[in-house]
């Protein structure tokens, strides 16, 4: 029987139990159980870590990201073009009228709109929930006795953070994102990829189909998931895996380090060898296609569904190199395949049987049949080392 959640302890164990339950399929008893559960800590994470109110100079920045909006789109609601500038630069607060604009005629919550703008000695990066901070000093990214802004500043090295999340070009990204806890998270990955030596220097052009093929196709080996990644750093691209994070609802990430270098993240929320493939394959889509100077960072919750181009192509790309189009097409699986079709398909394709269940699953919206086939806990036993405690 599901318990009510009152301590951290409590918390702790929700969260804990809604990873082995994140498969379960709707309308079960497990199912039943995963909402029950995620509305319990959903409701705990409201009373007991609060999400800052966000601030009406990024509430207008993130609607005209979400529109494609350029500042002269604004100037409709604002005014002149050097009136925009002064808002969208901090330097003039919204009037009345302006505020009545933005909610009406672009549905920017007036909420959002009216609270007061923090001034620049506000703001240093805030800390995540406490939860958050335990495990980042629980993997070792964190040091003993660090304070949070200094480990900010560490892991970023002078990069301007807010910013850098705010310059994504993806809608894949959960609504109930906190983004406190989604920059600790950025914050580990590049403290853990800096510790990683490259044996090449990045080139997206090295990175075809073929190249994702080859990567793919490593799923059939035992030791593919460790094989990867040395293949990726023979490519110049660091993978790190760190676990997600309270609030983040996050598959996986594409983003730059200090040096230039591109970073592969992934959560590995899903602990399945078919999900671990196409979030590697997806991410490095964007690190191939998508990730520069101008976007040098983009997260993704695979679970949510996307019309973006850019989504579109890495989705494309991670199906076309798991199993072709035209193997697909040819073994002509319908929704009464066989587990031996399925796994004749991944034969001929030469990747695992869960690459193929998966996309069966996903094709044909049945997530019961061939379960036994996804290689479940199977994946993140062989980076869990990776996330004891390190004395730094």
């Amino acid at each position: 029987m599901t318990r009510p959640i009152r301590t951290e302890a409590d918390y702790e164990a929700g969260l804990a139990r809604i990873a082995e339950l994140m498969d379960a399929r709707a309308g079960t008893p497990e199912g039943d159980e995963l909402d029950v559960l995620s509305a319990l800590v959903e409701r705990f994470e409201e009373e007991h870590f609060p999400v800052g109110v966000t601030t009406p100079l990024a509430a207008i920045r993130f609607r005209m990201e979400q529109e494609y909006l350029s500042p002269r789109d604004l100037e409709p609601y604002i005014g002149s073009r050097a009136r925009v500038s002064e808002v969208l630069s901090g330097g003039r607060p919204l009037s009345i009228d302006m505020i009545r604009a933005l909610n009406q005629h672009l549905a920017i919550p007036a909420e959002s709109l009216i609270c007061a703008e923090p001034s620049p000695s506000d703001r240093p990066a805030d800390p995540p929930a406490k939860p958050v901070l335990k495990r980042l000093c629980a993997w070792g990214v964190m040091r003993r006795g660090e304070t949070y802004e200094a480990f900010i500043t560490r892991a970023f090295q002078g990069q301007a953070i807010p910013a850098l999340l705010r310059r994504t070009r993806t809608k894949r990204t959960n609504a109930k994102t906190d983004p406190h806890a989604l920059t600790a998270w950025c914050a580990g990955v590049q403290v853990r990829a800096r510790e990683m030596r490259l044996s090449a220097r990045f080139s997206a052009e090295a990175i075809s189909l073929d190249v994702a093929r080859h990567l793919a196709m490593l799923s059939a080996r035992s030791d593919g998931v460790v094989a990867a990644r040395g293949e990726l750093e023979n490519l110049g691209v660091r993978l790190v895996v760190l676990p997600h994070l309270p609030g983040t609802y996050l598959d996986g990430a594409a983003m730059t380090c200090r040096d230039g270098a591109p970073v592969i993240a992934m959560t590995l929320r899903h602990d399945r060898v078919d999900n671990f493939w196409f979030v590697l394959l997806h991410e490095l889509a964007h690190v191939a296609k998508h990730v520069s100077r101008e976007t040098p960072l983009i997260y993704d919750d695979l679970e949510l569904r996307s019309s973006e181009s850019i989504e579109l192509e890495a989705d494309s790309f991670a199906s076309s190199a798991t199993i072709p189009g035209e193997l697909w097409d040819r073994a002509g699986l319908t929704a009464f395949a066989s587990s031996a079709e399925v796994r004749e398909l991944a034969r001929r394709a030469g990747v695992h049987p869960a690459v193929v269940a998966g996309r069966w699953q996903n094709t044909f919206k049945n997530y019961r049949k061939f379960s036994t086939l996804l290689g479940r806990a199977t994946v993140r036993p062989q980076f869990e080392a990776e996330w004891h405690h390190r004395e730094t």
